[in-house]
């Protein structure tokens, strides 16, 4: 809550490393807009709170939480399958299997699985990112 990408992280990584900052946000913007508007059979559907609690979740997974964020969306809306894949995929990859994969989401198409897949993948890169940015904040203050 005290150190976001958005007020913090992007300002210092492109003071160090000019136009990188940039380059990352609209990389964590692409696939954080990414959708289909579908879910399932379901056509014409708002994903954006499903995509938000899925970011927020695996912030949360590695300590990074949000004042301003309602975590009983997560539990809302991410089944106890699918936090646990996402859990495996962020924290333990070499112990993803098939069969996590098969656990969650069973009735979705693969294309909806592949981008959780990528949610989670740079929702945990740019945690990684606001630890390494922070301490380097500490360092030079």
């Amino acid at each position: 809550q005290d150190y976001t990408w958005e007020d913090h992280g992007y300002s210092l990584i492109n003071r160090l490393y000019p136009d990188v900052g940039q380059l990352l946000d609209e990389k964590f913007q692409v696939v954080y807009n990414l959708t289909y508007n579908t879910i399932a059979m379901h056509c014409g559907v708002d994903t954006s709170v499903l995509r938000r609690a899925i970011w927020n979740y695996v912030h949360c997974v590695f300590g990074i939480r949000y004042d301003d964020y309602d975590y009983g969306e997560v539990n809302q809306l991410l089944e106890r399958n699918l936090k646990v894949y996402i859990k495996t995929v962020a924290c333990y990859p070499e112990r993803t299997t098939k069969q996590i994969y098969a656990q969650f989401w069973r009735h979705f198409k693969h294309s909806e699985k592949v981008h959780i897949n990528l949610l989670l993948l740079e929702a945990r890169m740019q945690a990684a990112l606001l630890y390494a940015l922070r301490a380097v904040t500490r360092y030079m203050t």
